[in-house]
């Protein structure tokens, strides 16, 4: 048994980590083709999406880490922190250092074809029996989930964020430590007009796919 294990003791603590959908802030790499209100449109029917997911799975707490204001896209079931100055890497360390009683599950809001169902595996009530860790690795070599049964900030700060190798580095900096990582399904974020066409067509009944579809015949 690793020396960071923690018997289960009841919901998971679950973060999104978000910026306000505000154009020319969010999912620049969506422009073109699309226009940078369009971007935001996108962005926020992504986030809209992870927070009805989040909002509808059990959970100790759901908090969204905020890059900006919140808006009339919050449901109530929130709480709000604002991110930290720094790095991507140093933003999700404060996340997991704001939740002292994990364990913590930390995800995006880039994957608006999250579920209550994908994130079954982590709320179970043995889901951290042996498992130290959780991870959900992305199509493009990062991460789309995080899950920490002792939400330690040292094991995700300075690991290189938006490259190619971010989750194999994420995924090994677990291992290193001694942790018993648990493996999800790899999901596609979106970054491209191409990542939101496919990720559309795999929820076709998301908010995000209605808001493309409006786009295309606009």
């Amino acid at each position: 048994m690793s020396a960071q294990r923690l018997a289960p003791t009841g919901p998971v603590t679950l973060l999104v980590i978000a910026k306000e959908p505000v154009p020319g802030r969010v999912k620049t790499r969506l422009t073109p083709p699309f226009s940078p209100r369009q971007a935001a449109a996108l962005a926020e029917a992504a986030l809209v999406d992870t927070l009805d997911a989040v909002r509808r799975a059990p959970a100790r707490r759901r908090v969204l880490v905020l890059d900006g204001a919140p808006g009339p896209w919050l449901p109530p079931e929130f709480e709000v922190l604002p991110q930290v100055a720094g790095g991507l890497d140093e933003r999700l360390a404060a996340a997991f250092g704001a939740c002292a009683e994990g364990p913590a599950l930390l995800v995006g809001m880039d994957t608006p074809q999250l579920s209550p169902e994908l994130l079954a595996p982590v709320l179970g009530p043995d889901s951290w029996r042996g498992c130290d860790a959780w991870f959900g690795p992305a199509a493009d070599g990062g991460f789309w989930t995080l899950g920490l049964a002792r939400p330690n900030p040292a094991l995700v700060r300075g690991v290189p964020m938006s490259t190619s190798h971010t989750g194999a580095v994420q995924r090994q900096r677990l291992v290193d430590a001694g942790l018993s990582v648990g493996d999800l399904p790899p999901l596609r974020d979106v970054d491209t007009a191409a990542d939101a066409a496919a990720v559309a067509a795999e929820a076709p009944g998301s908010r995000f796919a209605a808001v493309l579809r409006g786009l295309a015949v606009s």
